[in-house]
């Protein structure tokens, strides 16, 4: 199962730091259960520390893909916002995945599966037995629809105005953090009803 789903900023390798990794958009889709944790739950206290468990994903898969394109060679306005209309490659995208110990943040252990796409790096959070050439495929087809359909890459876009279009592409292509096989011909039915039902 995913346990959450995260778009965030990308800072370029190169440039002076201009400001902290922020997580634009996170979905959770199951609760830490903390058992051993005297502390009275409440929710206030629970939304902060999910908060600071994506913030901390963020942050290392940020940290990751400025490690990989520094070792790639690639100079900093590769990484910048392009603001054409054309569609943006996923193929060479830098990605990666790495393991969390189980305390560090989450109290299972996990895996991040991420992809870095200029200036926006999107991220799995998964279970530890999961499918991972399943999620990279799911994490690529994600990108790409929310890319696509919601230009989240153009000049003026507000993610607060979008949630609602984010959350219906994850509701039919990552129903309840579940990943799923999905053939050619099932994507496009259902990017076809996302469409009619979120027009541009």
């Amino acid at each position: 199962m995913v346990h959450a789903f995260l778009i965030h900023t990308l800072r370029a390798p190169n440039l002076e730091d201009k400001g902290l990794c922020r997580v634009l958009y996170s979905c959770v889709f199951g609760a830490e259960k903390s058992l051993d944790d005297p502390r009275p739950h409440g929710a206030e206290r629970d939304r902060l520390l999910r908060k600071e468990q994506i913030l901390a994903v963020a942050r290392q898969v940020e940290s990751l893909c400025r490690l990989q394109q520094q070792a790639s060679g690639c100079s900093s306005t590769d990484l910048q916002p392009q603001f054409s209309a054309e569609p943006v490659s996923l193929h060479e995208a830098p990605h990666g995945a790495f393991h969390l110990a189980a305390g560090d943040p989450f109290q299972e252990p996990r895996t991040v599966l991420w992809l870095g796409v200029l200036s926006l790096g999107f991220a799995l959070v998964l279970d530890t037995h999961e499918n991972l050439l399943l999620a990279e495929r799911t994490l690529r087809l994600l990108a790409r629809l929310l890319l696509d359909h919601l230009r989240l890459l153009t000049p003026g876009t507000n993610f607060l105005l979008r949630t609602d279009r984010i959350e219906g592409i994850l509701t039919r292509f990552l129903p309840h953090g579940q990943l799923l096989f999905l053939n050619d011909q099932f994507v496009q039915d259902l990017e076809k009803e996302f469409i009619a039902a979120w027009p541009r």
